[in-house]
């Protein structure tokens, strides 16, 4: 043991010692991690119980969409300025088109996310506030920006449970202030991504979206989740691209039934009567 450090007294009297819960070098330790964790599910409970969030249609979608007009304005922007360019000048401006031409595909659904959301909300606007159906996404850009405006539109409330990452996350401006959360841990975000979740829809998109959906799946094939959840993949052709379900289930990795885990859609119509009458269906409405 070191030498002991004595406090000065003052003016005849010890000084105060912080109390606990005040000393943040304690909350940010190590021994101060539990504390930390369970402020993560404390804190939007709080504040969903106080905004009387029950049920959510959770979101999710790569963060790196953009809106179909602005895909189309940013390469009109770009030929512009390479019919004027030098040489060294057109590389950089041709690649930035092949960028933003190679992001086409998911602006068209970044477009059908803001659809899909508005009607959802639109529809949930009718039911008393604790029977409604809150759309929910992970804060950031790109698909998540997207549900979280068709909500914006609809002129409902908008969830966003953000993520703390060195890039690509930051709030998006159509999440409701009161119901804007900064995560540190990734699995009480899952929790939260799960726990008031009646509805899933997953957008095309990278890990992240990859992540969510596969631990969802898994925890309905294991039973985990014993509440029935609507799973919709929206964008068949690419999430066919992206995996052989068929296979799995030929392969024996997964068994015949898992392939009714989910469904898939084309368009927001399709998507939202599908999510409406599975909705009614469940919640009785």
């Amino acid at each position: 043991m070191g030498k002991i450090k004595r406090i000065l007294p003052i003016n005849g009297q010890l000084q105060k010692a912080d109390k606990a819960y005040n000393n943040k070098d304690f909350i940010h330790s190590r021994d101060g991690r539990t504390l930390r964790i369970l402020s993560e599910y404390l804190y939007p409970e709080q504040y969903f119980r106080k905004n009387n969030v029950e049920n959510t249609v959770v979101f999710f979608g790569s963060a790196r969409s953009l809106p179909s007009k602005e895909i189309e304005q940013g390469i009109s922007d770009l030929n512009e300025k390479r019919k004027t360019a030098n040489k060294k000048s057109i590389k950089k401006i041709s690649k930035k088109i092949a960028k933003l031409e190679m992001l086409r595909y998911t602006s068209k659904h970044y477009d059908d996310a803001v659809e899909l959301a508005r009607l959802i909300s639109e529809w949930s606007n009718n039911f008393p506030e604790k029977e409604r159906f809150y759309i929910c996404t992970g804060g950031g850009p790109g698909m998540m920006e997207a549900a979280n405006k068709g909500a914006f539109l609809a002129d409902s409330p908008a969830i966003g449970l953000n993520i703390s990452l060195p890039f690509e996350q930051y709030p998006n401006p159509f999440i409701s202030p009161e119901l804007n959360f900064e995560f540190h841990y990734f699995f009480m975000r899952k929790f939260w991504f799960v726990y008031l979740a009646k509805a899933i829809v997953a957008f095309p998109g990278g890990f992240g979206t990859m992540d969510e959906l596969m631990e969802l799946l898994t925890l309905k094939q294991t039973g985990k989740i014993t509440r029935p959840i609507p799973i919709l993949l929206y964008g068949s052709e690419f999430w066919n691209n992206l995996f052989n379900f068929d296979y799995l289930s030929e392969m024996g990795m997964i068994a015949k039934k898992d392939l009714k885990l989910f469904k898939f859609a084309d368009t927001p119509e399709d998507a939202f009567e599908f999510l409406k009458a599975e909705l009614i269906t469940i919640h009785g409405l």
